[in-house]
């Protein structure tokens, strides 16, 4: 529920964001903060406050950010400038990340093995995506009441009320805390060296970087098609989202019986299909293949995610779970306007920036067959089935 909470907020934004600028009299670029500075909230809280969780614990880290998002997700009843929505916003963006990083530790420590950390993080990550589709369903319906989009906060704030209280009645798996090691953000930091922490969270920059390509990019792409999938391209981001949602509780129960490095590199074989046939292709290819890249990347996060973590002890699993949010929401960000940048330079033509989308998917696809072939993973993952789970690996 706190992953579709998350999602309601941050994934309506691409339908407030029209009714802001009519608002306030705002240029794209201006109106886009509110897409942006959560975004570079969210990673700052994962690079600087990921350790809050090992340090605090998982459940004096979730109520912490659930309370700050409460705080400041009711505060939009009281406010009226742009500037201040913009500030909120980046505060719930903080709030986000640090209760995110206390949920994303605390799947490692319910999880009986590393196998079955991966298939419920693509059970939560699939309620990320049916919040992905709400969010924008209540904006739509609330201002076609005439209620303001700033309603939806209080909606999400609401619901985390609820999700403090039964934060605080659950009971929490307890996780032995090393006596040699400080748990402070320079040990944080020193995790970004490692070559598992940095290789995980290069492909999960990569992945997102990609996939905000759809929901951010998209609609301008194939605006004005006329072709004869006229109604698939009047519902292609509901689509996407859908297929996205379905396909990660659909990738629970494959992850559970295929090996996770194969998966990986076939579905980012057919994402990078789906991108290139659709950079060379006609609208109607466009139309047809990005909305359908959804159900080949609702494995990708979620497993990219997971094993990044299951390669290191549960201790430390609050500050690597804040490194991979960091280069996430990085790449949330600098992706799409990276995008747009290209865009621009060629007369803000959005295939140029599909172009770009292209490559990176093609930098992943390239990881994602090393990762397969070579398996560097192996042996980490191996160890910490042996001395964390006390499972043998299925």
């Amino acid at each position: 529920m706190m992953f579709l909470m998350f999602a309601m907020t941050t994934d309506a934004v691409g339908v407030v964001i029209p009714e802001v600028m009519k608002q306030f009299n705002l240029s794209m670029t201006a109106a886009g903060l509110l897409h942006y500075g959560p975004m570079v909230a969210i990673a700052a809280a994962g690079i600087f406050l990921g350790f809050l969780a090992d340090k605090l614990g998982r459940k004096v880290t979730i109520v912490m950010g659930l309370t700050l998002f409460v705080l400041s997700s009711y505060m939009f009843l009281v406010g009226s400038s742009f500037g201040f929505f913009l500030a909120l916003l980046m505060i719930s963006g903080l709030a986000i990340g640090i209760f995110k990083t206390g949920a994303l530790a605390l799947i490692g420590d319910i999880s009986t093995s590393t196998r079955e950390h991966t298939s419920t993080m693509n059970n939560v990550e699939g309620f990320f995506g049916v919040g992905a589709i709400i969010g924008p369903f209540i904006v739509t319906y609330f201002l076609s009441r005439g209620v303001e989009w700033r309603y939806l906060y209080v909606v999400a704030a609401t619901l985390s009320v609820v999700l403090i209280v039964l934060s605080l009645l659950a009971k929490y798996p307890k996780t032995t805390k090393s006596t040699q090691e400080t748990i402070n953000l320079k040990r944080t930091i020193k995790m970004i060296g490692d070559p598992y922490a940095l290789g995980f969270s290069v492909a999960a920059f990569l992945y997102v970087s990609i996939e905000t390509a759809i929901y951010v990019w998209m609609p301008t792409l194939i605006f004005g098609y006329e072709g004869d999938l006229l109604l698939w391209a009047t519902y292609a981001l509901p689509i996407f989202f859908v297929l996205r949602a379905g396909g990660r509780f659909l990738g629970a129960w494959v992850m559970q019986r295929y090996n996770w490095a194969a998966v990986l590199a076939v579905f980012s074989f057919l994402i990078l299909l789906c991108f290139g046939l659709s950079v060379v292709g006609g609208s109607t290819v466009r139309v047809l293949l990005l909305p359908l890249s959804g159900l080949f990347m609702s494995v990708m996060y979620p497993t990219i995610n997971s094993k990044g973590i299951s390669c290191f002890p549960k201790v430390k699993g609050g500050a690597v779970s804040g490194i991979i949010l960091f280069f996430t929401a990085a790449g949330a960000a600098l992706g799409p306007l990276s995008m747009g940048i290209v865009s621009d330079a060629f007369n803000s033509q959005p295939i140029y920036g599909f172009m770009l989308a292209t490559f990176y998917a093609g930098i992943l696809f390239i990881g994602m067959m090393y990762n397969w072939i070579k398996e560097p993973t192996k042996k980490r993952l191996l160890q910490i089935e042996e001395t964390e789970y006390h499972n043998n690996p299925n």
